[in-house]
């Protein structure tokens, strides 16, 4: 699935009323739904999730090659700790950055959650705009 231009590789693995056990890129989610779904309303979930999952098989490994080029290059991936919403990014491109610095703000559970550099260097790019919303993993922020 491509979610506001983030590539994940989502696995249903079981839907039962108003439960979904799903994994995105290998991290296990329990959805809870408002209701039970019923056969009718079930059906256009599964079929957009099918369809992508066989062709995600060849994008999945080009998104993954990605931040491991990354790495070697002196990079460090500054990464999403929870699902959640950017709400404020505190740093630009080219800027010094010091351990424990404040990058940016995400909001998850209604939280207001520091994200911080954990290594000293320069934003080499930042992954994400305010408003995104990520998943757990995400790659936010590249220090080199």
């Amino acid at each position: 699935m491509k979610i506001n231009g983030n590539d994940y590789n989502v696995t249903i693995n079981e839907v039962e009323d108003e439960v979904a056990l799903l994994e995105v890129n290998g991290t296990p989610f329990k959805v809870e739904f408002d209701k039970p779904l019923t056969k009718k309303s079930m059906a256009p979930v599964s079929r957009p999730v099918s369809r992508p999952a066989a062709p995600a098989a060849t994008p999945a490994a080009a998104p993954a090659a990605k931040p491991a080029a990354a790495a070697p290059a002196g990079g460090t991936t500054i990464s999403s700790p929870l699902p959640g919403v950017i709400i404020g990014i505190n740093v630009k491109e080219g800027e010094a950055v010091k351990k424990g610095q404040k990058l940016m703000v995400l909001e998850a559970m209604k939280m207001e959650n520091i994200i911080e550099a954990s290594v000293d260097g320069t934003v080499q790019s930042i992954k994400v705009k305010q408003g995104d919303s990520v998943l757990e993993g995400a790659a936010l922020v590249v220090i080199g």
